[in-house]
Order: C-alpha cells, then structure tokens, then sequence
C-alpha cells in the first residue's frame, strides 16, 4: 500500500507529464500552421506564441535531435518526446495502481 504522500507525488507527476504533453501538441499543431502559412509570424501574438512553445520545447528536443538521423525537413524529435511521455506516463500508472493505488488517470 502507498503512503498518500507517495500517492500525491506520483500523481503529480503524471499530471507534469500532461502538462509537457498538451505543450508538445500544441507546438507541433503551431509549427504545423506556421509551415503552412496559415498563420504569420510578423503577427505579434503569433509570435509571442511561437517563441514561448519554442522556448519549452527545444530543452527537450535537443538531446534528442543528437542521436537522430539527419532526415531533412522531417522532424522525429516530438514523436520520440511523446512516445517516452507516453510509455513513462503508463509505467508510473501501472506502479501506483500494483501497489493500491485507484486509477492514476
């Protein structure tokens, strides 16, 4: 059985996870419709935006883009970030839930 302080910290743990989740979409969906010009980056709160997703994101791709192969224009490094968020987000769920937990989600 977890103590609740174990509890709490992995809960909130997993929801800094979500948090790194939601912001790597929401660069990829920016970088997306900046590519495609559907917006503009002379925009000031576009590029507020951008520079502030950038800003987050680059920290985490970096180490990343490193080992990856030069591919180009295409990008691998935010479906790689996903990918470990996503497989160490339903590892600690999988711990909290073995040791009594409820569900983590």
């Amino acid at each position: 059985m977890l103590s609740p302080f174990a509890a709490t910290l992995m809960q909130v743990f997993v929801l800094i996870l979500g948090i790194i989740w939601f912001i790597v979409i929401a660069h990829i969906v920016v970088s997306w419709l900046v590519h495609f010009q559907v917006l503009n980056l002379s925009q000031p709160l576009v590029s507020q935006i951008w520079y502030m997703l950038n800003r987050l994101v680059e920290p985490i791709y970096r180490p990343i883009r490193r080992f990856m192969p030069d591919l180009g224009g295409i990008d691998l490094a935010p479906l790689v970030v996903l990918i470990v968020l996503f497989f160490v987000r339903n590892l600690v769920a999988n711990y909290y839930y073995a040791y009594g937990g409820g569900s983590v989600f």
